[in-house]
């Protein structure tokens, strides 16, 4: 018998990305490659040096990793993404790691981002 959830999971994947993505630029380098991302955002906390916990958020991109990794591979810390007029920079949180897998079938990265320019 198959997989029915897991069939379910990957087609809503694919209609996200189909109806709720927008076109974006990812960058490393000099290496540019177009693909299709949905927006979001992850907030978190950090203790300052005097142990007060300051909240933040940061723009997160929901990048398919089959549309990201044969270019690519996994991101990395400084990668570019543009996205609307805006220059976002990839970065980590808090020292936990600048992306992970979004869902339980470790196809979608949630990539943490910062705006840093506009274009």
């Amino acid at each position: 018998m198959n997989d029915i959830l897991r069939h379910g999971s990957l087609w809503l994947l694919d209609q996200l990305k189909e109806h709720a993505a927008s076109p974006v630029t990812y960058r490393r380098g000099e290496l540019d490659a177009e693909m299709r991302a949905v927006f979001g955002r992850t907030e978190y906390e950090v203790a300052d040096e005097y142990g007060l916990r300051v909240g933040a958020q940061v723009t997160d991109f929901l990048i398919d990793g089959e549309d990201l990794s044969p270019a690519f591979g996994e991101p990395r810390a400084g990668d570019r993404i543009i996205a609307d007029g805006a220059v976002y920079e990839v970065m980590s949180l808090g020292g936990l790691r600048h992306w992970r897998w979004t869902g339980p079938h470790r196809r979608t990265m949630r990539i943490h981002t910062k705006e840093v320019d506009t274009e």
